[in-house]
C-alpha cells in the first residue's frame, strides 16, 4: 500500500509533482498487467471541476460554491431548492462512488456492483428491508417540505452525473469495469433516506451482547455469564442525567441492583428465555434471584446456542460501515457553560467513534442562504454524510449540537416454532407474511430468494444454511413447543418501522433555541442518540442535552438481554414507546456542564426500562474528571483546553492494573526488564511509549488466560485453536469430557474479550479476590497451571514479553505503543476485496497512534484481535459557541474520495497529531480562506 504522503500544508501539491507520483504508480501497474486499461487520464477523468463557472439545470439563480484550501465547500445559494440542488452536485463531485457503493449496500443490491460473493450479504440485508421501510417513509410519513428538499439533492446528483461515462466519475468504475459492464442509476430520494437505515443498524444496542450470551451457554453456567455482564459501576461513574424525573414508567429501570424478576442488569434480575424453553429450575441471565419461572432449560439453550452461533455468522457477513457493533462503537461529546469557558459563551466539543474509512464517513460543508427568509432558512456548517442533505452534526447561526450513541435496546431477537405455512402464536398457528425477492448479480444471472415475516418481524434465520438445521437433535423441556426441524430466530427492531428522522435532520438545521432543538429532536426515531446542545443568548449563552428515540415497553420480566420465545405473546412489545417527554433531558444543569460518552443516561430511579447494556462509562469519567480539574477554584476552559482533552489519553485498566504488576515477583530477567518498564508510567499511551504497549500486550494476556480460553469457539479469534473439553450434548457419555480440538469462528476485530470497559468491571472486583476461579488457568507445555492471581499476573507477563519480542524486537528500549497500535485506512469496497494492485491504488497507511480502547482518546483496538485500530475519532470539532469563525475541525481523512487527488487523505496527518483546522463561518471569514470559487448558473 502506498506510503504515507500527506501534507500539512493546506496549499495544493504542483501539477507535475503529482503527476510524476501517478506517472510511478502506474508503471507498477503495467508490470501486472493492468497498464494497458490505467492511465494518468484515467485517474485523474474524474477529479472535478471547482473554479469558473459551471450550469445545472434546475437552478432558479446563480449558487457559489467557495472551497477552502483543504477542498472543504461552502455553498451559498438563494432558494433551498438551489442549496439542495447544489449540495448533491458537489457531493457527487468528490464521493459518488462511495454514495454508489452505499445506496447498492442499503437496498441488498451489493452483487450487481461487486458480484456474486455479495449475494449472502444482499440476501441477508433484503431480508430486513431497508429499502422498502425508506420507499415507506417517503410515501407516507416525510413532510412535503423533506421530500421537496430530498428531491432537489437527487436532481443535482443527477446533474452531474449526466452524460458522464462511468470512469469518468471515479477511478473504481475504471477498475470495475476489468470483470463487467456497469450503468450508473439515477440517484432517488429514497437512497438518501435508506442511509439512515445504516446508520441504525450499525448503531443498534444490544443485539450482539444478546447473541452472546446466549452462546455463552455452552461453556458457561449462569454465574460466570453474570460476572462477564456485571452492572453499571454507578458509584465510580455518573451517568449523563442524575435524578431525571419521567412521571410514566412501571418503576423498573433495569439498570439498578435491585430490579424486579427480569428487568435488571444488576443482582435482582434475571434474564430468562421465558415460558416454553423453561424448566423454571435455573436462571440463565445477568442477574440473580429472579422470580420463579425464569430460568431456562439447559436442553433448549443448547439448541439456542446453535441458533445464535449461526445467526453470528451471518451478521459479520453485513457491512459495518459505522464500525464493529459492540462495546468501542459510540462517541465523546460534552458541552460547557459560558460560566466555565475562556470566551464567556458555551464550548461544545464532539467525536464521534466508528470504522476508519477510506474516505471518510463524514464529509464537511457548509449550506448558506445568502439571507435567511421564508424562501431560503439555512444557514448551517458542520458534517454531512455523502448521499444525504443537510448537515448531521454541527452548528447554524444560532446554535449548535452534538451527537453520541445513546445505545438503547431498540433489537429483539424471537425464536420461532415454524413450519412451512406459518408459526405458532399461542396455541395457533398463524400464516407467515411473504415476498420474493430476486437478486441480479453483476455478469449475468440472478438467485431468488423468500422472506418470512412473522408479528414480530423477518426471519433472519432464513438467511443462514446451518440455521436450517438447527435443533433437529437438541433437547428441549417439556413445556416448550416440538421441535420439528427447530426454532426459526425472527428480529424485531424499531428502525423497520417507518418513521421521520429525515423530517429532524431539517428541523434541526433550522433550529434557533432549545424548544425548537427538543422539537426536532422528538422526530429523530431511530437511531437513538444522545444530543448535546448549546447556544450563546444572554449573558452566558445556554447549554442542553435530550435523549430522543423511538424505544419499545416491554411486557414486565422481558428486558431483552436474550432471545424471546416468540410462540408466548405477553412477551411482545407493547403497542407503545417510552413517551418522548418522559425520555431524559437537562437545560443548563447546575454542575454547568453535560458529558456524554456513552455511559448510563439516568440513574437507577428511572422508571423506563432503555437498556441493560449501557457502556461501562471510562472515557465518560475521565471528561467529568478533567473538567472538574479546570474549573475547580474558579478556573476557566478555553478551546484548547477542549482539544487537549479529546487527546487524551489515559488508561483507566492501566491505573487499576500496573500497581498489581510491580508487585509480583519476577524472577526471570528477561521478562523483569520488561516489568521495569512500568515503573513510573503516568498510565498515558502516547504512540512512542514502551510502557504502553507493554502494559496493553499484558492486558490482552490477562484477558486471554483469565477469559478467552474458557470462552465458546463461537466467540473467540477466527483459526486460533484451542484444546478444550468436549461438551456437546449429542456425543456419547464415554466421548463427553475428552479433549478435541477447537478453532474460533469469529472476526479479530470482532471477538470476545475485546478488552473493553466492560471487562475493566468485570476484572476490578477479581483483583481483590486472589483465589477466585476466574485466576484457574490449565498448564501448558511452557507453564504450569495457575491457581491465584498473581500466578496469573505473572503468565501474561511472560507471554507479552515473548509476544513483544516477536513483534517489536528483543530490545525494550526500542518499543512503541504507536508500532504495534498502527491505523490502515482501506478503501470500504475494492480497497479490500478487490485485486492487490488496486488495493495498492486506493489504500493509505499505516499510521502509528496514541491513545487506546476506552480512552478519551479512543484509537480502538480489540484484544482478542491483537494491536491494530479498529475504530478511531471519526472527526473531531470544538464548537466556540456564538464566535462560530473560532471553532475547529478535522476529518480523518479529507475532502476528496478520488486517489490520488490532492484532498484524498491531506487531514489525515494533522487528525493524527490532534490538530484542528480553522472553521470559516461567516462571510468574511469565508472568503478569506477561500482557494477555489466555482459558480453553478442556471
Amino acid at each position: 500500500m502506498p506510503a504515507n504522503t500527506t501534507d500539512s500544508s493546506p496549499k495544493k501539491k504542483g501539477r507535475r509533482a503529482r503527476l510524476l507520483v501517478i506517472a510511478l504508480v502506474l508503471a507498477l501497474v503495467a508490470g501486472v498487467g493492468y497498464g494497458a486499461y490505467w492511465s494518468v487520464s484515467t485517474v485523474r477523468a474524474p477529479f472535478p471541476q471547482t473554479t469558473g463557472t459551471l450550469q445545472l439545470a434546475g437552478l432558479s439563480g446563480p449558487v457559489d460554491v467557495k472551497r477552502d484550501g483543504y477542498g472543504v465547500p461552502q455553498i451559498y445559494a438563494s432558494t433551498d431548492a438551489d442549496l439542495f440542488r447544489a449540495q448533491g452536485y458537489v457531493q457527487a463531485q468528490d464521493r459518488f462512488w462511495e454514495m454508489d457503493v452505499r445506496r447498492h449496500m442499503t437496498a441488498g443490491r451489493l452483487s450487481e456492483m461487486l458480484g456474486k460473493d455479495m449475494v449472502d450479504t444482499d440476501a441477508f440485508l433484503r431480508t430486513l428491508g431497508w429499502h422498502r421501510v425508506a420507499q415507506e417513509e417517503y410515501d407516507k410519513v416525510l413532510s412535503d417540505e423533506t421530500k421537496k428538499n430530498l428531491q432537489a439533492y437527487a436532481d443535482g446528483v443527477n446533474a452531474y452525473l449526466k452524460d458522464k461515462a462511468p470512469r469518468d466519475v471515479s477511478v473504481e468504475y475504471a477498475a470495475l469495469a476489468f470483470s463487467h459492464d456497469y450503468t450508473i442509476e439515477p440517484w432517488t430520494p429514497v437512497d438518501s433516506i435508506a442511509w439512515l437505515k445504516a446508520m441504525a443498524w450499525d448503531l443498534r444496542g444490544n443485539m450482539q451482547d444478546e447473541i452472546d450470551r446466549s452462546l455463552m451457554t455452552s461453556r458457561l453456567d449462569a454465574g460466570q455469564i453474570k460476572d462477564l455482564y456485571p452492572a453499571y459501576p454507578y458509584k465510580e461513574h455518573r451517568p449523563i442525567v442524575e435524578g431525571f424525573k419521567a412521571s410514566g414508567g412501571d418503576g423498573e429501570n433495569g439498570d439498578g441492583e435491585n430490579g424486579d424478576g427480569g428487568n435488571g442488569d444488576g443482582t435482582g434480575g434475571g434474564a430468562g428465555l421465558g415460558d416454553g424453553l423453561q424448566d423454571g429450575s435455573q436462571g440463565a441471565g445477568t442477574g440473580s434471584g429472579g422470580g420463579a419461572g425464569t430460568g431456562t432449560g439447559q436442553g433448549a439453550l443448547n439448541g439456542v446456542q446453535a441458533q445464535m452461533a449461526a445467526l453470528s455468522e451471518a451478521l459479520d457477513s453485513v457491512p459495518a460501515l459505522l464500525g464493529p457493533n459492540g462495546d468501542g462503537i459510540g462517541s465523546n461529546s460534552w458541552v460547557v457553560s459560558g460560566e466555565h469557558t475562556t470566551t464567556g459563551k458555551p464550548l461544545l466539543a464532539n467525536d464521534p467513534h466508528l470504522a476508519p474509512q477510506l474516505p471518510s464517513v463524514w464529509y464537511q460543508m457548509g449550506l448558506h442562504c445568502r439571507a435567511v427568509s421564508d424562501k431560503c432558512r439555512y444557514d448551517v456548517s458542520g458534517y454531512t454524510f455523502a448521499g444525504m442533505p443537510g448537515v448531521i452534526i454541527g452548528h447554524n447561526q444560532d446554535i449548535a449540537w452534538g451527537f453520541t450513541n445513546l445505545g438503547a435496546d431498540v433489537t429483539d431477537l424471537y425464536l420461532q416454532k415454524v413450519t412451512d405455512r406459518g408459526y405458532l402464536r399461542g396455541t395457533k398457528e398463524v400464516p407467515f407474511e411473504t415476498r420474493d425477492e430476486v437478486i441480479k448479480i453483476a455478469g449475468g444471472g440472478s438467485r431468488t430468494i423468500t422472506v418470512r415475516t412473522t408479528n414480530n418481524g423477518p426471519l433472519i434465520s432464513d438467511r443462514s444454511n446451518e440455521l436450517e438445521k438447527v435443533g433437529q437433535k437438541a433437547p428441549v423441556t417439556n413445556s416448550a413447543p416440538d421441535r420439528g426441524d427447530g426454532y426459526a430466530v425472527s428480529l424485531r427492531w424499531t428502525a423497520l418501522m417507518p418513521g421521520k428522522s429525515m423530517d429532524a435532520v431539517f428541523k434541526l438545521n433550522r433550529a434557533r433555541d432549545f424548544k425548537e432543538f427538543r422539537a426536532a429532536a422528538r422526530d429523530f426515531e431511530v437511531p437513538s442518540q444522545n444530543l448535546v446542545y448549546a447556544d450563546a443568548k444572554g449573558a452566558k449563552g445556554h447549554i442542553g442535552y435530550q435523549a430522543p428515540g423511538r424505544i419499545p415497553v416491554r411486557a414486565k420480566g422481558h428486558d431483552g438481554t436474550l432471545p424471546a420465545p416468540g410462540w408466548d405473546p405477553k412477551y411482545d412489545w407493547k403497542d407503545e414507546f417510552v413517551p418522548f417527554d418522559e425520555l431524559p433531558y437537562e437545560e443548563d444543569p447546575e454542575r454547568g456542564y453535560i458529558v456524554t460518552a456513552n455511559q448510563a443516561v439516568v440513574d437507577a430511579s428511572y422508571p423506563h426500562h432503555l437498556t441493560a447494556d449501557w457502556g461501562y462509562g471510562s472515557r465518560s469519567q475521565r471528561i467529568n474528571d478533567l473538567i472538574e480539574s479546570k474549573i475547580k477554584d474558579g478556573g476557566k476552559i478555553s478551546t484548547d483546553d477542549m482539544r487537549t482533552m479529546q487527546m487524551d489519553n489515559s488508561s483507566e485498566i492501566a491505573k487499576l492494573l500496573t500497581p498489581l504488576l510491580l508487585r509480583v515477583d519476577v524472577s526471570d530477567p528477561y521478562v523483569r526488564e520488561a516489568q521495569k518498564l512500568l515503573e513510573g508510567w503516568d498510565y498515558t499511551q502516547e504512540a512512542d511509549s514502551a510502557a504502553a504497549a507493554y502494559f496493553n500486550a499484558v492486558w490482552r494476556n490477562v484477558l486471554k488466560l483469565a477469559f478467552g480460553d474458557k470462552l465458546p469457539k463461537e466467540l473467540r479469534v477466527k483459526g486460533e485453536c484451542l484444546n478444550v473439553p468436549n461438551v456437546d450434548p449429542n456425543v456419547p457419555d464415554d466421548q463427553r469430557g475428552r479433549l478435541v480440538r477447537e478453532c474460533g469462528q469469529r472476526d479479530a476485530d470482532k471477538a470476545q474479550p475485546d478488552g473493553g470497559d466492560r471487562w475493566y468491571e468485570v476484572v476490578r472486583p477479581l483483583l481483590n479476590d486472589e483465589d477466585n476461579r476466574w485466576w484457574h488457568t490449565p498448564a501448558n507445555r511452557l507453564d504450569d497451571a495457575t491457581q491465584t492471581r498473581d500466578q496469573l499476573l505473572a503468565r501474561a507477563m511472560k507471554d507479552a514479553r515473548w509476544e513483544l519480542t516477536a513483534q517489536l524486537g528483543k530490545d525494550v528500549s526500542t518499543w512503541s505503543w504507536g508500532r504495534l497500535h498502527q491505523l490502515n485506512l482501506r478503501n470500504q469496497t475494492l480497497g479490500t476485496g478487490g485485486p492487490d494492485v488496486v488495493k495498492f491504488l486506493l489504500n493509505r497507511g499505516p499510521w502509528n497512534l496514541s491513545g487506546g480502547e476506552a480512552a478519551v482518546n479512543a484509537t480502538g483496538w480489540n484484544a482478542a484481535g491483537g494491536y491494530g485500530v479498529v475504530w478511531v475519532p471519526s472527526m473531531r470539532m470544538v464548537v466556540n459557541v456564538g464566535d462560530w469563525d473560532k471553532s475547529r475541525w478535522i476529518n480523518l481523512t479529507g475532502a476528496s474520495g478520488h486517489a490520488y487527488h490532492p484532498h484524498y487523505t491531506d487531514q489525515t496527518d494533522l487528525w493524527a497529531k490532534g490538530e484542528l483546522l480553522y472553521w470559516p463561518f461567516s462571510d468574511k471569514a469565508v472568503d478569506a480562506a477561500k482557494a477555489d470559487h466555482l459558480v453553478l448558473k442556471p
